[in-house]
């Protein structure tokens, strides 16, 4: 049995879902389809994440509420190529067809099926291009001296060294000094251990030499 729904969609609150909404309902009473459920987004542009009426279908679909998805167009549900993929993979996945009434489309025909796994290869190689493009950006500005992520944080690095030589502890330097926290700068003394600062001694441990020291264990 099929349990199909209606997705239709327009950016602009100028615009009216209206003529999809009659090509589709057509559509639907030629396939002797009856009573199918009605999701609209009016003025809600396809970029955004979250559309409140696209949110519901695909929440009835994730619920096996519907076994079809009647759109006007693909571009009326996907924000860009790879998200429009991931929806094919997944209604495939899940036996649930998708009907395109715009470019003639069905993805549980073979026809549609083979537009899907081409759909696939483009994505894919959307995203090794724009994965190259990054790494060249990332590439040319360590090439022009530019810091990457996210930049350090001032602290007196004076005071620091001067109360982790007097033997204050990481967490007891970093307060004192503020601007940095605990993790920060403890890589901030293993660096200076590399210039010669002597490693750093738990008071616990000192504590104990000491004793043993003072028994003749040492």
């Amino acid at each position: 049995m099929i349990n199909a729904a209606i997705y239709v969609r327009v950016s602009t609150a100028d615009q009216s879902v209206e003529s999809q909404l009659r090509d589709l309902r057509e559509f639907c009473a030629n396939k002797g389809l009856k009573d199918v459920p009605e999701y609209c987004d009016a003025g809600i542009s396809g970029k955004i994440d979250s559309r409140p009426a696209w949110n519901q279908c695909w929440d009835a679909i994730q619920k096996g509420k519907h076994n079809m998805l009647i759109v006007h167009a693909l571009d009326r549900i996907g924000r860009s190529l790879p998200h429009l993929v991931g929806i094919f993979e997944y209604l495939r996945a899940h036996n649930v067809s998708l009907v395109s009434y715009r470019e003639n489309i069905d993805l549980s025909s073979s026809t549609g099926k083979m537009l899907a796994g081409i759909f696939a290869l483009m994505a894919e190689y959307e995203r090794n291009i724009i994965s190259e493009r990054t790494r060249a950006g990332l590439r040319a500005a360590r090439a022009n001296g530019k810091q990457l992520g996210r930049p350090c944080r001032e602290f007196d690095r004076v005071k620091a060294r001067k109360l982790l030589e007097a033997g204050c502890s990481i967490r007891e330097t970093a307060r004192a000094v503020g601007g940095i926290n605990v993790s920060s700068m403890h890589k901030y003394r293993k660096r200076l251990e590399k210039d010669g600062l002597p490693p750093c001694v738990k008071k616990g441990s000192q504590n104990g030499n000491a004793k043993a020291a003072n028994s003749g264990h040492l």
